[in-house]
């Protein structure tokens, strides 16, 4: 009797995990048909002046958007390229920036579009930037 006592929760969480198991796999397959469209890059960073004139660090988040599932794949086996350019593109634009200025997104914006559909091959992505820091 003791013995049946100390396997009821057992048999109860296996009771509870299969009638459980057949909900969880169908909204697991409800969110496998939402395709990728958007990945985001490790914050890219390049040494620009401060105002003080010493040496401070841009920290920019960017991350690419595509509805086109074939270009979101290309996009995404790119990812290494991408981030290099992307981050040469950073390093250009901080060592000409002017001392104490603040960060143009706009400009960068621009920079990194044109380089995202170069390294891609073809436009239909979009470069979307988070925030601009400097330190």
């Amino acid at each position: 009797m003791r013995r049946a006592l100390t396997l009821l929760p057992l048999v109860l969480a296996s009771v509870l995990a299969a009638s459980a198991s057949p909900a969880l796999a169908s909204s697991a397959k409800k969110e496998e048909k939402a395709p990728v469209t958007y990945f985001a890059f490790k914050p890219l960073t390049a040494v620009a002046l401060r105002r003080d004139g010493r040496r401070g660090v841009l920290t920019l988040e960017a991350g690419i958007e595509a509805k086109d599932p074939k270009l979101m794949e290309r996009a995404q086996q790119s990812e290494p390229r991408l981030r290099a350019a992307f981050a040469q593109v950073l390093m250009t634009y901080a060592s000409g920036m002017r001392r104490g200025d603040p960060p143009d997104v706009d400009y960068l914006s621009r920079e990194m579009q044109k380089t995202a559909d170069k390294v891609l091959g073809k436009s239909g992505s979009r470069v979307l930037l988070g925030s601009a820091l400097m330190n």
